[in-house]
């Protein structure tokens, strides 16, 4: 027989039981193997689909599709609405999630449920009420369809969640005894805000931006009835790609899929490093 032999090993500065290293080395290697390769095939192996298709043509056909006037135009559109949206949910994402952690109402509970409302929606379905509610028979009476602002309360709606959800956590976890300190000394409350609380959530607030603009610029389900794809003017580069598709141009479609592929990632890492930044800065002045 073989014989198997576990390495053990005890923890430093402490004289209790020994760690069995071998199998800690072994349940590690096989997690991170496993998760390599899950992750390759549901993240990995698409983008670099995606990547093979827009080189299919070669550089020529990339940049004549990416530099097209109504590739540019969806972008500039895309981008201009998604940079507002984002914006717009940092301040009430933040004022929501703020409510739901400091304050006590009657019906907390439902609100905090609601939030995640437009995770589980499906984005056809959202766009349906955008329509029913800012369309020709508002209700409000306000006609908002083929609009940029119609197009930008869609993004809003789905994209909100992303803020509140990041914010939330971190501002349960802020020590209020700062903040009562900061106060008994004589802070005023705008100013233990800006001083002692807005640090502490920067980075949250960075990431929930992140992940808003990102979903926002690749949005397509919850502007299609609601913008109706106006070109130059309600049209996101989500639907450009549809159109692209049924007009028989995959490797133009493939081509505006990569470029807001990149946008998001360079945002995204962008973000986290500014975060990362921040948290050391925090640290340094600990």
């Amino acid at each position: 027989m073989t014989a198997i032999v576990v390495t053990e090993a005890t923890r430093p500065g402490e004289g209790g039981p020994p760690v069995h290293t071998g199998f800690r080395r072994e349940g590690v290697s096989l997690r991170v193997g496993a998760a390599v390769i899950w992750l390759s095939l549901i993240v990995l192996a698409p983008l670099a689909a995606i990547a093979w298709q827009a080189a299919g043509g070669g550089w020529q056909a990339f940049r004549l599709a990416v530099t097209s006037h109504a590739a540019l135009e969806s972008f500039r559109v895309t981008l201009t609405i998604a940079a507002g949206v984002t914006v717009v949910n940092l301040v009430f994402g933040l004022l929501i999630a703020w409510v739901l952690v400091r304050d006590d109402f009657v019906g907390k509970r439902f609100i905090d449920v609601i939030i995640d409302l437009p995770f589980a929606l499906p984005t056809i379905v959202a766009s349906l009420v955008m329509l029913a509610l800012y369309g020709p028979a508002s209700p409000v009476r306000l006609h908002l369809q083929h609009t940029a602002w119609g197009v930008g309360l869609a993004l809003a709606f789905v994209t909100l969640p992303f803020v509140v959800r990041a914010v939330q956590p971190v501002l349960l976890e802020i020590d209020r005894e700062v903040e009562e300190a900061a106060a008994s000394l004589g802070a005023s409350g705008a100013t233990v805000f800006r001083t002692v609380v807005l640090p502490s959530l920067t980075p949250a607030l960075l990431t929930g931006a992140g992940l808003a603009f990102s979903r926002a610029i690749g949005e397509f389900g919850s502007v299609v009835l609601i913008g109706g794809a106006v070109p130059g003017k309600t049209e996101v580069s989500s639907q450009w790609i549809r159109t692209l598709i049924e007009n028989d141009d995959p490797t133009g479609a493939a081509a505006i899929s990569l470029v807001l592929l990149g946008i998001s990632f360079l945002v995204l890492l962008a973000l986290r490093l500014l975060g990362a930044r921040v948290i050391k800065r925090q640290e340094r002045s600990a």
